[in-house]
């Protein structure tokens, strides 16, 4: 058995990774481990009702939630060698956790996220990003699932405009003539399942029009052969939710800092160790 099969993805799921820019696993996240998540999603979203849940960034950060043990639990899940034995097979053995956030589209009122690339608002260079996107809730058509654009990624960076719609989760779109939305794809996943994309992937996702939650658990992997650069000024992707860039702790996740220039130690509120979790 390949190494790729003992770790969950198949050697296919990564070609399709390299091809199409996305792939969903043929596996579920293990049973405990989504009830834990499960939970401290409904914890974040009771503790915060003053932040829009579409858009509540950083929870596995101390500074960002009310209460430091759900941070904890966050932090947790993003470092749990289940999703990171995945993220190794896409981006290699040397990679940093740089970011996560908890999108929510409460039943009926859930805003679209209109089509974007990640990586447009990212201060991360060379631009590299696995994102793993956990369905904490059956994600469907219905009550507003992610859809993307097969093939997209291998352009990179595409032309991005100002969308002043109301009730949009991002203000900066990607160009309607950039790409042919007739071939968008959707995401459906059922709860406990995920899927895993690209950073520079076109995709978005449509309101909620459903009396169902549509909840889900991002955590995104850098390589660390590029750098987080905090003297980076991205600008905002959203004007319902700010993200802070400049002081936000990264943690080295597994193997080296390849580029050497990355900071492990900014922004922590305790001593780290600036040694992946698994050794």
């Amino acid at each position: 058995m390949s190494a790729s099969k003992r770790k969950g993805l198949l050697d296919s799921d990564v070609a399709r990774y390299a091809e199409e820019g996305l792939i969903i696993p043929k596996l579920r996240v293990p049973g405990d481990l989504h009830d834990r998540m499960r939970a401290a999603v409904d914890r974040l979203l009771q503790d915060n009702p003053e932040v829009a849940p579409e858009y509540l960034v950083g929870p596995h950060i101390r500074k960002v939630g009310k209460d430091p043990a759900i941070a904890d639990a966050f932090l947790s899940f993003a470092l749990d060698p289940f999703f990171l034995d995945l993220v190794e097979q896409v981006l290699g053995r040397n990679f940093a956790l740089w970011s996560s956030g908890v999108f929510c589209k409460l039943p009926g009122v859930g805003r679209e996220v209109p089509w974007h690339q990640d990586g447009k608002y990212w201060p991360i260079r060379p631009l590299a990003t696995c994102s793993v996107w956990v369905a904490i809730d059956d994600s469907k058509v219905e009550n507003g699932c992610m859809r993307y654009i097969p093939g997209s990624h291998k352009r990179e960076l595409v032309e991005h405009v100002e969308d002043t719609r109301p009730l949009l989760v991002l203000n900066r779109v990607v160009d309607p003539a950039a790409f042919d939305a007739s071939a968008a794809r959707d995401v459906e996943l059922n709860a406990g399942e995920l899927s895993m994309h690209d950073v520079f992937l076109i995709h978005g996702s449509n309101a909620n029009k459903s009396a169902r939650r549509r909840a889900g658990y991002v955590m995104r992997y850098m390589p660390t052969t590029s750098v987080y650069d905090r003297t980076i000024d991205p600008g905002q992707s959203s004007s319902i939710g700010v993200s802070e860039f400049a002081r936000r702790p990264i943690w080295l996740a597994r193997g080296i800092d390849v580029s050497g220039r990355n900071d492990f130690a900014l922004g922590h509120d305790r001593p780290y160790a600036g040694k992946p979790v698994d050794e």
